[in-house]
């Protein structure tokens, strides 16, 4: 899924064209295909993405699947900014509830539409779940570049509910024959600095930074596996503290 997603990104139509199938084969239902072309119209706009709406249709007509496929729309005209807003809320955080107000009045539109269309219209339709959707999004984000701060958000978003650095780093090896060396080195520094930022987040989160360990050993005795708890801390405080002073834990 992740390369079918990236080649609309990157303007791959040609081999868009030849992905298609083999992705129905393994198991990518036209459904997912479908949202994937919808959604990157909020991402790449409708200029770059109708030439991969035509090669889908075509392929699947080619393969015997009858269109239009049963619609996935849930939100209504009436209440999609209110659904969008959830949406954001549910991936992003509490903080985005009043997302759409924030910007001045000139451009307060643009935050509206994105809560409105991106979120309400996109994130809130069937055939994918919002796991699927971030990492869609991120390979949409990644695959065009020029996007580096939308595409940290996106990265920690996908950390948030689930696709952690792991994964997205085995999203990006997956993507890179199609989107090369510098995007892929610029996607891989963007996932570094989210994980940083959600580590931060969390450690400042009345939790603790694995540095504050003062290996007094109450944890180890007391865990029933026997865990190497001192050991995991230390992994924890090299890769994501990695030598730099992190502000005091918010008492």
């Amino acid at each position: 899924m992740a390369i079918l997603v990236t080649l609309p990104g990157c303007q791959g139509a040609d081999e868009f064209r030849v992905m298609l199938p083999a992705a129905l084969h393994f198991d990518v239902t036209p459904v997912e295909i479908k949202e994937i072309v919808y959604q990157a119209v909020a991402y790449l706009g409708i200029g770059r993405v109708f030439p991969f709406l035509k090669i889908t249709n075509e392929v699947l007509t080619e393969k015997g699947i009858k269109l239009p496929l049963e619609p996935q729309a849930t939100t209504p005209t009436e209440n999609r900014r209110e659904a969008g807003t959830q949406a954001q809320v549910d991936i992003f955080g509490e903080h985005m509830r009043d997302f759409w107000r924030l910007r001045p009045e000139e451009s307060r539109h643009i935050n509206h539409w994105l809560a409105d269309n991106c979120f309400g219209d996109y994130y809130t339709r069937g055939g994918l779940d919002y796991k699927q959707r971030e990492m869609i999004t991120f390979c949409f984000l990644a695959a065009q570049g020029g996007c580096e701060p939308q595409l940290t958000s996106h990265a920690a978003a996908n950390m948030r509910i689930g696709n952690d650095k792991e994964f997205l780093i085995k999203v990006i090896s997956q993507c890179l024959p199609y989107i090369g060396y510098p995007r892929s080195l610029n996607a891989l520094r963007c996932v570094d600095e989210a994980a940083k930022g959600y580590y931060n987040n969390t450690a400042m989160n009345n939790h603790g930074k694995a540095s504050d360990c003062i290996k007094c050993g109450k944890c180890e005795q007391a865990c029933p596996q026997h865990l190497p708890i001192w050991e995991y801390l230390e992994q924890v405080k090299d890769k994501f503290e990695g030598g730099d002073n992190l502000p005091a834990r918010k008492k």
